[in-house]
């Protein structure tokens, strides 16, 4: 479960700063609702108020990709502690954000990165499109 939410987390905040951002933070409030419904009012707030923070960081330049960072990481940690309660819910989750990706026309889409290789004899390929960690 821990890929997926690597991704949901990056995924969502990505999603904030374009026109299928409605479309995914209504989707994952409703998920709130129905796993966690006593917190679902104060995750909408602090959506709302993750995306004004990473809104107002891009307009400055530079200080938008480490907020976009460090609340894709908030996030995944607030996904994996509600997933936690229904992992059920995970494939949920990924299928609202999928849904609000696809509205989205190709360029737009956050995470948009295409990778392609080609490797012939005994050559190893490592691509990402983001952080790697290599081991051994």
């Amino acid at each position: 479960m821990e890929p997926m939410l690597d991704s949901a987390g990056t995924a969502l905040v990505g999603l904030m700063v374009t026109e299928a951002w409605t479309q995914a933070r209504n989707g994952v409030v409703a998920l709130w609702r129905r796993l966690r419904p006593a917190d679902a009012d104060a995750v909408e707030r602090d959506l709302d108020e993750a995306r004004g923070e990473l809104v107002e960081a891009r307009e400055e330049g530079e200080a938008g990709a480490q907020t976009e960072r460090e609340l894709a990481g908030e996030w995944q940690r607030r996904l994996l502690r509600v997933l936690r309660d229904d992992p059920a819910a995970a494939e949920e989750l990924q299928q609202l954000l999928d849904a609000a990706r696809g509205t989205l026309p190709p360029e737009s889409a956050p995470g948009g990165v295409q990778l392609q290789a080609r490797a012939e004899g005994s050559a190893r390929i490592y691509q990402a499109g983001r952080d790697m960690r290599v081991q051994g």
